[in-house]
């Protein structure tokens, strides 16, 4: 197994668990953030960088490093008030992540580990029609674009050098300390907020953190990962309904769901100018996990129930009152 791994978006919160299993299972870290100190486990090497730009010096970083895992990157933003968000989401997304991955192959690193997301594939699917791993990407937004044309970039550069690369695009990741919507349902949840939400007849690929952090080191050194890109997800799609009934069991607050007809909150919704939160709320996003699971005979270790009680735990730990 390759041993000497840098992880960048270290105090990220998926990266926080990366580091943690990387260091349970006995691997030597290096960990990049833009933090002059930044707390970690025994034995694991903090560096600061500037930022994830395309003029970022990695080298230091670099030495004797077999595998990066990249999950730093300038995340979806809902109210951007950028004049140019493509333009702003390409310098870290695209330029910076292609200047890291020349600076890694250029040191030797043999494999390339990017997290990008479901996002490139596109917004939504009709119920049972999942997006599968190598269709066309149709990705609709700044954020998505910036993550596909990286994915581009990653396997140009894989063919020009040899370095082996790997895209891993998650669903909605959810877990102890999942933060926007999803804590905002948990708060709604425990106080018992009416929500006009029990008749929502969608389906939406979720994946626990458990799940995701154990693909990703599934990855690190898996041959058949080489060259490949996957999608991940629990394996066991929900309605926005059932994850709200499933969540409030985890909360110990069952959940108040008013059964109004999706059309009627997709109508209101809309009329208010929330279009994105009418396809959150009652549009469908399924993935397709049979490559994954087929090629890496990999398959998700934590169920969606005990994922849930976990992040509940948490939550009712830190935020309930």
């Amino acid at each position: 197994m390759l041993k000497q791994v840098l992880l960048t978006g270290g105090t990220g919160f998926v990266g926080r668990s990366v580091l943690n299993r990387l260091c349970r299972d006995g691997m030597q870290v290096v960990v990049c953030s833009r933090a002059e100190t930044m707390n970690v486990p025994r034995g694991v090497r903090h560096l600061s960088v500037a930022g994830l730009g395309s003029n970022t010096d990695w080298k230091l970083a670099l030495d004797g490093i077999e595998a990066v895992i990249h999950s730093a990157a300038r995340v979806h933003v809902m109210h951007d008030e950028s004049s140019d968000p493509l333009a702003e989401f390409r310098k870290v997304n695209v330029e910076g992540t292609l200047n890291l991955a020349c600076q890694a192959a250029e040191s030797g690193v043999r494999r390339f580990i990017f997290i990008s997301s479901v996002k490139v594939n596109g917004e939504g699917t009709p119920v049972g029609m999942p997006y599968l791993a190598d269709a066309k990407p149709l990705p609709a937004d700044p954020y998505g674009i910036s993550k596909m044309e990286a994915e581009q970039g990653l396997r140009a550069l894989a063919d020009e050098t040899g370095m082996e690369v790997v895209i891993i695009r998650p669903v909605l990741v959810y877990g102890p300390g999942v933060k926007a919507n999803f804590l905002n349902m948990m708060h709604w949840l425990h106080k018992g907020v009416p929500l006009p939400l029990g008749a929502i007849h969608n389906r939406r690929s979720l994946v626990a953190l458990d799940n995701l952090v154990d693909l990703i080191v599934t990855c690190i050194d898996r041959p058949a990962a080489a060259n490949q890109t996957f999608l991940v997800s629990d394996g066991e799609d929900l309605s926005t309904s059932e994850l709200l009934r499933r969540m409030g069991a985890a909360l110990g607050k069952p959940a108040r769901l008013l059964p109004v007809p999706s059309w009627m909150l997709e109508a209101g919704v809309m009329m208010l100018g929330k279009k994105a939160l009418s396809q959150r709320l009652c549009g469908s996003l399924q993935v397709d996990i049979s490559k994954t699971r087929e090629l890496l005979n990999w398959t998700p270790p934590v169920s969606v129930d005990d994922e849930l009680r976990k992040t509940a735990k948490h939550f009712l730990e830190q935020h309930a009152k």
